[in-house]
């Protein structure tokens, strides 16, 4: 993980906005390219290699759809939409397309820079299933298969396991119902959205403390998230 020095490509055809993004990433410590069009997205995407891209959907000619599906094409680099079109379909489309976050436009500097280093933690974390992950009382053994919170083990089903694994290897990002489903029950049930919404309350009850969930969060509409703290709240061994 480089969270300073990382390389972001901006992709907006706002002038105001990629200057805004420049000033202030460049401030953070990134290294910053930007792009106005598809076209020349892609051009700078496969010139740079950036770490992350920030792409709007809004694009002369091809629209941003067409980016993530290009940029899928070539590699696993996290792209983060930002844009003005806050519809739910846009970002179920855009996250199931590959897109690993959404920022819905305006949005606060803070928030961008939050979602930029935990795309940057997910880059630079193992994706195999052997290792530990921990998040504040939680912790998972991939290996193993054991999950405890506070230290007491937590006895899960195989399938409230299997949806908790893949939002594990996955930290910070919005999974959508249709890519949970397919991960944890198979193609033929990507419809079923009740089945998810049942196991995510049960594995609610079993890892979270306190009112209301803090770790595993619905994004309405569209999915679920597991919500790391920012900073250095996980760990993968």
């Amino acid at each position: 993980m480089r969270p300073l020095g990382a390389r972001v490509l901006v992709v907006d055809d706002e002038p105001a906005i990629l200057r805004t993004l420049r000033t202030s990433l460049r401030a953070h410590g990134f290294d910053v390219d930007t792009a106005e069009t598809a076209a020349e997205a892609l051009e700078r995407y496969d010139r740079v290699r950036p770490d992350v891209v920030l792409l709007d959907l809004n694009l002369p000619g091809k629209d941003g759809f067409a980016v993530i599906r290009s940029i899928r094409g070539r590699g696993p680099t996290p792209i983060i939409v930002l844009s003005a079109r806050s519809g739910e379909h846009d970002k179920v489309t855009a996250l199931d397309l590959g897109a690993d976050d959404y920022v819905s436009k305006p949005f606060a500097s803070g928030e961008l820079l939050a979602r930029l280093r935990a795309a940057l933690r997910r880059l630079a974390g193992p994706e195999g299933d052997d290792g530990v992950f921990s998040a504040g009382a939680l912790r998972v053994d991939l290996q193993r298969r054991e999950v405890t919170v506070s230290g007491e083990t937590v006895r899960l089903t195989p399938t409230e396991y299997d949806l908790l694994k893949a939002l594990v290897r996955h930290p910070d990002r919005v999974l959508t119902d249709r890519m949970l489903l397919r991960e944890v029950w198979g193609d033929e049930f990507t419809s079923e959205s009740h089945y998810l919404h049942v196991y995510v309350a049960r594995l609610r009850k079993k890892i979270e403390h306190g009112a209301g969930p803090r770790m595993l969060v619905t994004e309405p509409g569209v999915g679920y998230r597991l919500v790391v703290a920012d900073g250095g709240g996980s760990e993968r061994h």
